[in-house]
This record gives structure tokens, C-alpha cells and sequence, in this order.
């Protein structure tokens, strides 16, 4: 079968992670550009990888077939939709976008061009949670736990956008009830946004869940818990490793599920390639990053409704 063109745009941390697991996928694609403005960088992995280099997107020549944006987010929008004018494939790395209406736009034009859209929500890819997933349905309770460095990188958005927004495109997708209230509350540490933040969501199904996001905690940590009527789940993204407690008359039972560990990014970067080949629609659409994106933005309102309130 004919490999997919692909460019790169971004060649940032998470632009070159990309560019390595877009070469181990090279039976699958050829990628025919990579770009970025630090066109120095750019050259030395253009060497590396044997691929032509660009600083401008929009120099880029075809035929392409698709795109992988992986920009600072205020620049999601500008990018993305240029290469879905050009009827050409595109994912772009969460958030989707800076604002729900770039999001709309973005989603219509896929929409409108029937192209594939994928936004890059790479933990709906880990292995742990891929194969928990069907047991963790309608959930009574969740908890999460995601704590970074300080990655100074990805700074013009805030940890809530940055970490927090890929356990709010899980939980969304466990929950599948509308938002009752959300409870807010963050603090900047070492940049002028929320470094710090916890969000306490009630659904109207009657779901709870609890979630903290740092950027600036000595360890990484990325694990979540969820309670459902029968059972108790706790997955760690990093580990990629989760164990299950249920209770019969006997007691408590612990049970280690066992999971074949794969690399996130490769599984959603190869499901992007086969929803461009096959004209499917992919797990995590627009629809789906701007739904993340909506709650994103609301629990970041609400930080700062929290934070006026006590000055």
C-alpha cells in the first residue's frame, strides 16, 4: 500500500518525539517535510532524519497527505486550519485550540472537506487504560493525580490546559453525563497562569471526581482511581500497569491486570495513519478535544473566580 506523505510542524520536545515515532512508522509513511522557526535546530534533525527542512509551513510543497501540528496552542488554530483549506489530514497536539470558536471552526472544516481531524489526547493510547477501559464503565467516583516538573516549555498556557486537560478528556469519556458544578481552585508559582490546580467535578448522574494537576512538584506522577458499584480500578499512566479490587463474601480481592505495554504516542500516531488510509473517524476527534477543551477552559474560569474572591 502506498505510504502516507506526512510533514511535522514543530519541532519543539514534543515536535521531535513525534518526528522519532513518525520514523519507526516509516513502512506506514514518508515523511516529506518537517518545519519550525528555529530553522538552526530544525537542520541538525533534518541531517539526523534525512528530511527536507522548512521554517515557513506554508513553503512546504506537496502532495501531502496529512499534517501533525505540535505548536505552542495559540498557533493550533492559524496552522490547522491551512492545511485543512489545502484538503489535507491533520492532527494537532492538545489543546486543540487557544478558544472554543477556533475549535468550532477547525471542526467544521474537517467536516466540510470530510477529513480527519485528530487531537492529540495520547492517554486514551495507553495500554493500561485501553485495556481497563470496558471494566471502569459508569464510574461512581474518580480520582487523578498528574504532577510534572517544571517543563519550561508550554508556558503560554496553564497547568489546567497543559496536564489537567488529558484526565478531563478521560474522565468525559467514562462519565457520559453533562456537568452538574465544578469547584476550583489554582495558584501561580513560577509563571503568571496556574501552575497548581484542583478541580472537584459533580455530574449529573451523580458522579464525583477529584482532580490535581502540578507542574512544579519534585516528582512525576500519573495515576488514576476510580470506584464503580462492583469495584475499585487504580491505573498508573507512567507504569502502565493497573490492579482491580472487587469484594465477595470472603473480602477484599486484589487482582494485577495484565496489560502488554506499548508506546501511547506510537499506537495514536499509527491510529491517525489508518483512519487517513481507511476515511474513519478517530477515536479522539475535534468533537472530542473541544469537549476537553470547553471543561479546560470553565475549571480555569472558575480558578479565577476563586482567586478574585479572596484577594
Amino acid at each position: 500500500m502506498e505510504k502516507i506523505n506526512i510533514a511535522l510542524i514543530g519541532c519543539g520536545f514534543l515536535g521531535q518525539r513525534h518526528l522519532k515515532t513518525l520514523h519507526a512508522l516509516r513502512n506506514k509513511v514518508h515523511i516529506a517535510a518537517i518545519c519550525d522557526t528555529q530553522i538552526e535546530q530544525t537542520k541538525i534533525l533534518g541531517r539526523q532524519y534525512q528530511v527536507p527542512v522548512f521554517a515557513d509551513f506554508r513553503q512546504i510543497p506537496g502532495p501531502l497527505h496529512a499534517v501533525s501540528v505540535c505548536t505552542p496552542t495559540i498557533t493550533h488554530a492559524q496552522i490547522a486550519s491551512f492545511f485543512l483549506e489545502k484538503g489535507i489530514h491533520t492532527f494537532v497536539e492538545k489543546p486543540i485550540t487557544f478558544s472554543l470558536e477556533e475549535a468550532d471552526s477547525l471542526i467544521h472544516l474537517a467536516q466540510q472537506k470530510n477529513l480527519c481531524l485528530q487531537v492529540g489526547h495520547v492517554e486514551r493510547f495507553n495500554s493500561a487504560f485501553v485495556t481497563i477501559e470496558p471494566i471502569a464503565q459508569n464510574p461512581l467516583f474518580i480520582e487523578c493525580h498528574r504532577l510534572n516538573l517544571f517543563p519550561h516549555r508550554s508556558l503560554d498556557i496553564g497547568v489546567v490546559m497543559d496536564l489537567m486537560i488529558h484526565d478531563i478528556d478521560i474522565i468525559l469519556g467514562l462519565v457520559k453525563a453533562p456537568i452538574k458544578d465544578i469547584q476550583a481552585v489554582g495558584i501561580n508559582v513560577l509563571t503568571d497562569k496556574d501552575d497548581i490546580a484542583n478541580a472537584r467535578l459533580t455530574f449529573t448522574n451523580g458522579c464525583v471526581c477529584n482532580v490535581t494537576a502540578s507542574r512544579i512538584s519534585p516528582e512525576v506522577t500519573r495515576k488514576i482511581r476510580m470506584f464503580t458499584k462492583n469495584a475499585y480500578i487504580s491505573l498508573d499512566y507512567a507504569k502502565q500497569e493497573a490492579s482491580i479490587y472487587t469484594k465477595d463474601e470472603r473480602g477484599i480481592h486484589k487482582r494485577h491486570i495484565p496489560i502488554e505495554k506499548e508506546e501511547p504516542l506510537k499506537k495514536e500516531l499509527d491510529h491517525f495513519i489508518d483512519c487517513v488510509r481507511e476515511g474513519v473517524r478517530p477515536k479522539v476527534s475535534g468533537v472530542e478535544g473541544r469537549e476537553a477543551l470547553k471543561l479546560a477552559l470553565e475549571i480555569t474560569q472558575k480558578i479565577c473566580q476563586h482567586r478574585q474572591s479572596i484577594l
